[in-house]
């Protein structure tokens, strides 16, 4: 007889095992699957309806979880699932509507197959321009928000003057100064620069031309395109000995001594620039001591003068504004009348028009052409008009090349007895040529026409003026200089006069 089948009940148990395990093994494969594919997409899902279907899916796949103990399976919508689930794997956001994903898993440049490449100008420094050392600035010393740059330099000359057939020479040592003390304001600006000259002869003779100037400049920087300036200076200087108010035969010319003030407000109304001025002058005379020691009182021409000036230009372009400037002035001497009798007091009046021009580095300034005039409360003193031609020009025309052109056209009072004065034109050139990154060299050319009325009893002059010099940068903080100038003065009637002078020095610069 053979033996009974088996009918145990554990087959149906270990069957019905084996199915929930496959089914909890499928929904934990497919709960994975929804959960990476989210967290790998870049735009979420643009439709409500997307997002429903998502979580629908999700507790489909989880069919079998009343029936596992306890533990539940994280959805692809980011449901945090048990404690140590939670730990191992960060949650997923929800997606906002309208915004990126920020909180996915892998970093963009980990996704990525070509990652992003620094670019050379990441990974290296930028080169810069090397400094030449004729510009480079030295580092000046700091004295509280200022900074001072000061510099000196100590030269050795020489002289050689003809006055017709008589001549001197003479050999002098000159010590140059100069400061410039600058402020280091968020707003404002102080200026205040200074240079002075004092001459010493060693040999031969001549006289000695020291001199000394400072000039304070304060730009207030106000509201509603304002800018004011508030300005004061001193200037000390010897008269020249062919000054045409100089005292003839005098071994010491008279030193001369000039205060000024100032105060001007610059306003933009628009395309309007409007400019407002007004500058006080105050002129001092010293004696004048004669070949035989006995001295000249200069004191009636000491003076004081006042000018007020406005201009208003119209702003075609940032580069080009033409102006109209009109000026107005009145002199006063200490004295009523000079020592020939004569009252120097006297008006003077100017217009002008011209143009502005500014097209960066390379050109600037601005040029204009007007007429001008200036009376005297004597009678017997005829007054002086003349047009006028002023002009400031900075042009670069390749770099390392600058050329300055200024011309003036100014009314000159004289102290000559019977004589008003003069009319002086006034042209420099300058030429600075970067010849290499350490010598620059430079020419000035000028000339001088000193035009009397047809009337006057002297004659007119011409003053022409040459000179070139040579500056070698040994370091930021030391130059070699090197100077040599020629003057010629010419007359109708007279004798001419001619000057040479040649020197050599170094500059100290801090």
């Amino acid at each position: 007889m053979g033996q009974p089948k088996q009918t145990s009940s554990v087959t149906p148990l270990r069957a019905m095992s084996r199915v929930v395990c496959s089914a909890v093994f499928g929904s934990l494969l497919l709960a994975q699957t929804a959960a990476f594919a989210q967290s790998a997409s870049l735009q979420p899902s643009s439709t409500p309806g997307s997002r429903s279907a998502t979580q629908d899916n999700g507790n489909t796949s989880n069919g079998f979880d009343d029936e596992s103990d306890g533990s539940t399976v994280p959805a692809a919508t980011g449901t945090a699932g048990n404690a140590d689930d939670a730990q191992q794997r960060p949650a997923i956001p929800d997606a906002q509507s309208g915004d990126d994903i920020t909180g996915s898993i892998l970093d963009e440049d980990m996704r990525r197959l070509n990652t992003r490449k620094a670019r050379v100008d990441e990974t290296l420094p930028g080169r810069r321009t090397a400094e030449s050392a004729s510009t480079a600035e030295t580092p000046g010393i700091p004295i509280g928000t200022f900074v001072l740059r000061p510099s000196v330099t100590q030269s050795i000359n020489t002289e050689t003057t003809k006055d017709g057939n008589t001549s001197q020479r003479r050999a002098f040592l000159e010590t140059d100064a100069a400061a410039t003390l600058t402020s280091d304001w968020r707003r404002h600006q102080l200026t205040v620069t200074s240079e002075g000259a004092w001459q010493r002869n060693i040999s031969g003779e001549g006289e000695e031309q020291p001199s000394f100037k400072v000039n304070g400049d304060l730009r207030l920087d106000l509201p509603q395109d304002t800018v004011a300036h508030l300005t004061a200076g001193y200037n000390f200087y010897r008269e020249d000995t062919d000054d045409p108010d100089a005292i003839a035969d005098a071994t010491q010319q008279s030193d001369v001594q000039e205060f000024s003030a100032g105060a001007s407000i610059q306003r933009d109304f628009g395309i309007l620039r409007g400019t407002t001025a007004l500058a006080l002058t105050r002129s001092v005379y010293s004696d004048a001591t004669l070949a035989n020691g006995t001295t000249v009182t200069l004191s009636d021409r000491n003076q004081t003068t006042g000018t007020l000036r406005g201009r208003v230009g119209y702003e075609l372009s940032p580069a080009l504004i033409p102006f109209i400037e009109g000026t107005i002035g009145r002199t006063v001497y200490d004295e009523t009348r000079d020592s020939a009798g004569y009252e120097r007091s006297g008006h003077s009046y100017g217009v002008k028009a011209g143009v502005e021009v500014d097209l960066g580095e390379k050109l600037k300034g601005e040029i204009g052409i007007g007429y001008a005039r200036a009376d005297f409360e004597d009678s017997r003193l005829d007054s002086i008009d003349t047009a006028t031609l002023d002009a400031n020009l900075l042009w670069s025309p390749i770099r390392g090349t600058d050329v300055n052109l200024d011309l003036q056209t100014s009314i000159q009072p004289s102290t000559t007895a019977g004589e008003s004065g003069y009319v002086s034109h006034a042209l420099t050139t300058t030429v600075t040529h970067q010849l290499r990154d350490n010598l620059v060299g430079t020419m000035i050319g000028g000339l001088i026409w000193r035009d009397y009325p047809t009337d006057s009893t002297i004659n007119d002059e011409l003053v022409h003026t040459a000179a070139t010099g040579l500056i070698w940068n040994i370091n930021r903080y030391l130059d070699l200089t090197s100077t040599l100038g020629y003057e010629l003065t010419t007359r109708k009637d007279g004798e001419d006069s001619q000057q040479w002078r040649a020197g050599v020095g170094l500059k100290l610069k801090r």
